[in-house]
């Protein structure tokens, strides 16, 4: 079983929209606000999961041909070697 947790300060707006929940749904706003806690963890839990990647990917193909030919061409003076500096 778990613990029991008392939430004061809650707006009007939000309390009388968990109270509208609770008629629609046949239950409880205990049972409304459980509901919303456990959804936001679940998200909360994604978006830390989402936070940790560090890779590249979402970048991939997001590039057309012309943008692509633009970045290369905007990064080719890197490709020289600068014989002063050897």
């Amino acid at each position: 079983m778990g613990h029991s947790l008392t939430i004061s300060e809650l707006d009007v707006v939000t309390t009388a929209w968990i109270d509208q929940e609770a008629q629609r749904s046949g239950t409880s706003a205990e049972v409304v606000a459980r509901h919303l806690i456990y959804r936001g963890l679940e998200l909360a839990q994604k978006q830390a999961e989402q936070i940790q990647q560090y890779d590249l990917d979402a970048l991939a193909g997001t590039w057309s041909a012309e943008e692509a030919t633009e970045f290369l061409q905007v990064i080719a003076d890197f490709e020289q070697i600068d014989p002063a500096l050897w």
